[in-house]
C-alpha cells in the first residue's frame, strides 16, 4: 500500500503517463481545508512491490478541472511537465512488461491494479507487451532496434505489421527464448504464431529460438487424410516483406511449418537451425511461396517433412549450403493442387547435403490439376546424398494420403531442368524415378554427372522413367533409362 498526501489548488484532474501511455485517472477526494481555495487530500495507492521500481518512468501532472494542459498559465505548466518525446530508437520489451519467466503470457501489459476508478481506452488496456514496443519502433524515423533479452517468453499470437513510414531499418536482436501457446483456439486457419508483415528493411538475428510445442498440437492435424484439413500455427511467417535479412535464429516444434514466405522480395536467411522429430507431421522447414530473390545458405534443417518447399508462383529462388535430415528433402512442390497458381523459375539448388532423407531432390505436382501452371530453368547441383530412399525423383501423379483415385493427367509442365554432380548412397535400388505427365511429358530434362550406389553396396541400382526423354551428359550411375 502506498500512500500519497497532495495539497492542491482547487477540485483536480490527474493525468498519469505510465510507460508512454496515458491513462486518465478521477480522483474522489474528501477534503480539508487549510487556507483560501487551499485544500490537502490523502490517496491510497495499492500497488504491487514491482511497479514501485517503475516510478522514475511516471509523470504525474495536476490540471485544474475543466481546463487542458494547453491552456494552463506558465505557473501550473511548469510544476510538474507532461514530457512526451523519445530521445532513443532503442526499444526493449522488458520495459513494455515483458517478464521472461516462462509462466507469464507476456503477449499482455502488466497493468498495476489501482484501488480507485481508471478511465481509459480500452485499447490501451489491450496492448501487448512486445507489439506496444514494436508499434513505438514503427513510429520512429530512422534505424532502430529492438531487443528481447535472454530468458524464456511464454507468448501467444504476434503480428508485427507495417509499414513502419518513416524507418529506414528496423533490427530485432532475438536473443530470448519464445514459447507458444497450446492452446489451440488463439490462432486462426493457417495463421502465424509470429508474424512479421509489410515491412521494409527488416533484420532478425541474435541467436534466439521460436519453440512451437508442436508436440501438443500434432494429434490435431488431419491433413494426411483430410483434403480440406484445418492448417495448424507457422512458427514464424513471413508477409509481403522486402529487403528482410533472417540470421542465426532457431526454430524448434513447430507446430505445422516452422518458416513460410509469402509474397516477399529480396530475402536473405543464413545460419538458420530449425528441428522437429522426423515423425512431426507437415513440419517443414522453410516453406517459400509467391516470392522472388530469394536467398537461403548455410543453414541446419532436420524435421518431419521437406526441409525446405519451394511452392507456386516463385522466381529467382537459390537454396545453398544446407544439411538436411530427418525429413522429406529439398522439394519443388506440390504444385497443380489450385486453380490459378503461379509459374516457378529461376531455381538454383547446391552444395546441398541429405542424410538419411526420404527423398533428396523432388519435384511433386498433383494429378488432375484445375488449371495450367509451369515449372521452368531449374538447376539442382553439387548435391551429397547420405542414406537417402530416393535420391532424385520426379512425382506428377502426388498423392499425399493413402489412396487417391486420379481422374486426369497434371497440368504442370516441366521443362529446362538440370540434375548435375549428384553423388551418395542410396536406400532404394530406384535412385532415379523420373515420373512425368502423361498429358503434358517432360521437356529437357538434363542428368550430368550422377554417381548414386546402394548403400548396402549389394548391386547396381537402377533408373526408371515414363513420359520422359532426358538426355544424359558424363556419368551415369545408375544407367539411363531404356
Amino acid at each position: 500500500m502506498l500512500i500519497l498526501g497532495v495539497c492542491l489548488m482547487g477540485d483536480v484532474v490527474f493525468y498519469i503517463k505510465l510507460l508512454t501511455i496515458p491513462v486518465l485517472i478521477i480522483v474522489t477526494i474528501s477534503v480539508q481545508q487549510q487556507g483560501h481555495n487551499t485544500f490537502c487530500i490523502n490517496m491510497s495507492l495499492d500497488i504491487p512491490f514491482k511497479l514501485l521500481l517503475l516510478f522514475s518512468s511516471f509523470s504525474f501532472t495536476g490540471v485544474p478541472a475543466g481546463a487542458t494542459a494547453a491552456g494552463l498559465g506558465s505557473q501550473h505548466a511548469q510544476l510538474l511537465p507532461y514530457n512526451n518525446q523519445r530521445t532513443s530508437h532503442f526499444f526493449n520489451v522488458k520495459t513494455f512488461g515483458a517478464q521472461a519467466d516462462g509462466l507469464t503470457d507476456d503477449t499482455k501489459v502488466l497493468f498495476p491494479s489501482l484501488s480507485f476508478s481508471i478511465q481509459t481506452p480500452a485499447y490501451h488496456l489491450q496492448y501487448l507487451a512486445f507489439l506496444s514496443a514494436w508499434n513505438k519502433a514503427c513510429q520512429a524515423i530512422g534505424e532502430v532496434d529492438i531487443m528481447i533479452p535472454k530468458g524464456t517468453y511464454l507468448v501467444g499470437p504476434l503480428k508485427f505489421s507495417g509499414p513502419c513510414e518513416n524507418v529506414s531499418k528496423i533490427i530485432v536482436h532475438m536473443k530470448g527464448y519464445l514459447k507458444a501457446t497450446t492452446n489451440l483456439f488463439k490462432y486462426g486457419d493457417g495463421a502465424g504464431w509470429v508474424e512479421f508483415r509489410w515491412i521494409e528493411g527488416l533484420t532478425l538475428t541474435g541467436g534466439g529460438t521460436f519453440d512451437g510445442q508442436g508436440a501438443k498440437a500434432w494429434p490435431y492435424n488431419s491433413c494426411s487424410t483430410d483434403f480440406n484439413c484445418k492448417l495448424l500455427p507457422t512458427n514464424v511467417k513471413f508477409l509481403a516483406m522486402n529487403r528482410t535479412i533472417v540470421r542465426g535464429i532457431t526454430s524448434v516444434n513447430s507446430k505445422f511449418f516452422h518458416m513460410a514466405l509469402v509474397e516477399c522480395k529480396n530475402f536473405k536467411g543464413s545460419k538458420i537451425k530449425i528441428s522437429a522429430p522426423a515423425d512431426s507431421p507437415n513440419t517443414d522447414g522453410i516453406h517459400i511461396q509467391r516470392s522472388s530473390g530469394v536467398y537461403f545458405s548455410r543453414s541446419l534443417i532436420g524435421t518431419g517433412d521437406d526441409c525446405i518447399s519451394i511452392g507456386q508462383g516463385n522466381s529467382q529462388v537459390t537454396i545453398t549450403s544446407i544439411s538436411c535430415g530427418p525429413g522429406h528433402g529439398i522439394s519443388v512442390g506440390s504444385l497443380g493442387r489450385y486453380k490459378d497458381e503461379g509459374d516457378v523459375s529461376g531455381l538454383v539448388v547446391r552444395d546441398c547435403t541429405m542424410i538419411g532423407t526420404s527423398n533428396g531432390i523432388r519435384i511433386k505436382t498433383w494429378a488432375n490439376s484445375p488449371g495450367r501452371s509451369a515449372a521452368t530453368n531449374m538447376t539442382f547441383e553439387n548435391i551429397n546424398m547420405e542414406n537417402v530412399t530416393n535420391p532424385i525423383i520426379i512425382d506428377q501423379a502426388y498423392c499425399p494420403f493413402a489412396s487417391c483415385t486420379p481422374m486426369g493427367p497434371s497440368q504442370v509442365k516441366l521443362s529446362d531442368i538440370y540434375f548435375k554432380k549428384i553423388k551418395g548412397t542410396s536406400l532404394s535400388a530406384v535412385a532415379v524415378a523420373l515420373e512425368c505427365s502423361k498429358g503434358i511429358p517432360c521437356q529437357d530434362i538434363y542428368l550430368e554427372d550422377v554417381h548414386l550406389e546402394l548403400a548396402t553396396g549389394e548391386k547396381q541400382v537402377t533408373s526408371t522413367c515414363k513420359n520422359v526423354r532426358a538426355k544424359y551428359i558424363g556419368t551415369q550411375i545408375p544407367p539411363p533409362c531404356a
